[in-house]
């Protein structure tokens, strides 16, 4: 069984969850999940990991995404979103592209951000979403997060309603729906986000994606020519080493520290290290995601 990432292009209308049900059919195993969920409405870039890159997710939605969105302002819904219903309607038509402009600048960079009712954050232990649909008031605390960067592109206008088509670059956790919701309540006539397309999850982007039907048919096609079960996927699948490579500070070690590190054991450091690091066999081979801490790694999970 191959062991990696797929890059997913997840489509409109399937949660992330269907999306992990789907590839576990694809690639022959139940040892499958993803990192960074998608709302229904959204598409884009899901990262999907298949038997030991599973244990790499976690660390994964620990970075920096890309999206592009169109936030519709005018309209407030209950969700932040247009599956919503609508809760107010207040014109935009009056509101000046430069105060727009304004608007999103004072949600760039570090900010504290509420979010969304409608959402899985836990509150005593219980999804926010799953108390909001009972009719409960849901009171959510703000949360830190850093938007990088927030590109204003086209404006659109039509009656009391303005399209306002953005990019943003923003730390994991950050909500898209509630910046939406944000920026409308800035300006005094509300928001909600319309479209959602998530374009790059750390170094894996759309040009690294692949669509289900693609996927199925691939997989179809190996087993056509005789791939056994778990292996249909094969050719498609990031392989581990190279899906840690490309998002993780690659550190090569000696024949006896990798002996070490296979056995649970801590190595030493860099000097310069910082935040997790792959650690590989002079063989090429993935051993572990590391962490320093004094003047030696702390294992964080080991592959072999």
């Amino acid at each position: 069984m191959t062991s990696g990432l797929v890059i997913v292009d997840k489509p409109a209308g399937w949660t992330s969850h269907d999306v992990v049900a789907r590839m576990r059919g694809l690639a022959g195993t139940r040892k499958v999940g993803h990192a960074g969920t998608l709302d229904p409405m959204a598409t884009g870039v899901l990262v999907i990991g298949v038997e030991k890159a599973t244990r790499l997710l976690g660390h994964l939605a620990l970075t920096e995404k890309v999206y592009e969105a169109t936030i519709r302002l005018g309209q407030s819904t209950n969700t932040d979103d247009a599956e919503g219903e609508i809760t107010a309607t207040t014109s935009a038509g009056d509101v000046a592209d430069d105060a727009i402009r304004d608007g999103i600048k004072a949600l760039t960079g570090p900010i504290q951000q509420v979010p969304p009712q409608v959402s899985a954050i836990k509150v005593d232990g219980k999804r926010a979403y799953k108390l909001a649909r009972a009719g409960e008031d849901v009171e959510l605390k703000a949360r830190p997060v850093t938007v990088h960067a927030f590109e204003t592109g086209e404006i659109r206008r039509s009656g009391d309603l303005v399209d306002v088509d953005a990019v943003i670059t923003c730390s994991s956790g950050t909500y898209i729906r509630a910046l939406a919701r944000d920026l409308g309540a800035a300006l005094g006539v509300g928001g909600h986000l319309t479209a959602l397309r998530r374009t790059r999850v750390g170094p894996y982007d759309l040009t690294m994606a692949h669509g289900l039907d693609a996927l199925a048919e691939a997989a179809d096609k190996a087993k056509e020519a005789g791939a056994p079960r778990g292996e249909q996927l094969a050719a498609e699948i990031l392989p581990i080493g190279d899906a840690v490579a490309a998002a993780f500070p690659r550190v090569d070690l000696t024949d006896d520290q990798a002996r070490t590190v296979s056995h649970g054991g801590r190595v030493p450091a860099a000097d310069e290290a910082a935040g997790p690091v792959a650690l590989f066999a002079p063989d090429g081979t993935f051993l572990a995601l590391a962490e320093k801490h004094g003047q030696t790694y702390k294992l964080l999970a080991v592959f072999v």
